[in-house]
């Protein structure tokens, strides 16, 4: 059973499927998540990178 690390949800996803470095999000509290490692398997939150606005958080004005 895989968890989301921030409210601890039971997340739909198979675990031998998930490599490190990919990214899901959880349908209860929307958290953005990257596997870290698959053995063991390792959840944590992604940080946020502003790619859509294309300014980092830094250079924001």
């Amino acid at each position: 059973m895989v968890e989301c690390p921030v409210c601890e949800a039971e997340l739909d996803v198979e675990e031998d499927e998930l490599d490190e470095g990919d990214t899901l999000m959880c349908e209860e509290c929307g958290a953005n998540l990257v596997v870290v490692s698959v053995d063991p398997l390792e959840l944590e939150e992604a940080e946020e990178d502003y790619e859509e606005g294309g300014l980092d958080e830094e250079e924001e004005w």
